[in-house]
Formats: C-alpha cells, sequence, structure tokens
C-alpha cells in the first residue's frame, strides 16, 4: 500500500510541476497585447479555466497522498527487526559443593625499616 501510495505521490509530483510550467504568468498578457501570437489552442477564454482546473486536482491529489504518507510513517509499528531470532540458551553453571579455601600470604615479609629522624631540608624550621 505504501509503495503504491508512493508511486502516485511521485507521478502527481511530477504531472503537478508540468503544469505549472506551461502556465503564463501574470505578465504574459501585456506581452500578447504588443502583438503577440493568439493562444487559439485552448479556445477563446485561453488556458486558464482548463489548466486552472487539472492544477486544482493535481494539487488536492498531492496534498492526500502527502498526508496519508506522513500519517502512515507517524504509525509505523515499532517492532524490531531482531523478532525472530531466539535468545541464547543460557548454560546452568554448578556451583562447587566443597568451600573453596584461601590459601594466607607467608608472614616472612619484614616491613621496611623506618628511619628514627627524619632527614630536614636547609633552610626549614626545625621544632
Amino acid at each position: 500500500m505504501t509503495t503504491l501510495l508512493i508511486i502516485i505521490h511521485v507521478l502527481v509530483c511530477l504531472f503537478l510541476i508540468t503544469i505549472v510550467l506551461l502556465q503564463h504568468g501574470k505578465g504574459a498578457d501585456i506581452g500578447a497585447s504588443f502583438g503577440g501570437s493568439s493562444q487559439s489552442l485552448f479556445g477563446s477564454e485561453g488556458p486558464v479555466p482548463l489548466l486552472n482546473k487539472i492544477t486544482t486536482v493535481a494539487a488536492i491529489v498531492f496534498m492526500g497522498t502527502s498526508i496519508s504518507l506522513a500519517y502512515i510513517a507517524a504509525n509505523k509499528s515499532t517492532g524490531t527487526v531482531m523478532e525472530d531470532v531466539q535468545a541464547p540458551v543460557q548454560q546452568q553453571v554448578q556451583l562447587p559443593t566443597e568451600p573453596i579455601t584461601i590459601p594466607e600470604p607467608e608472614k616472612s615479609v619484614e616491613p621496611a625499616a623506618v628511619p628514627q629522624e627524619m632527614p630536614v631540608e636547609p633552610g626549614a624550621k626545625q621544632q
């Protein structure tokens, strides 16, 4: 449905562009009054009534397809492409039945010797 609507929308858009380009501007009548050629193809009234009606119909169809495409895009489902993918099976981990013993560190390590007197920097006050 959406694809068909997009195709109709693009075709109406291109048709509307060509119809608007075929129409004369407001200043075209002045040029015709100074020796321009007559527009006998569209009858005595000129192209105004016919092209205006075609433009109006094309604009209504264009607006209708625009609104319907906007409605479809706004109400699209929020599903994911990962719906059909099954979650991996989780393996159950068996905990050991015996208590875990952590070996104690060896106590043969001696702490570093702390100097009895701290050296004083030159120029510093002694307390």
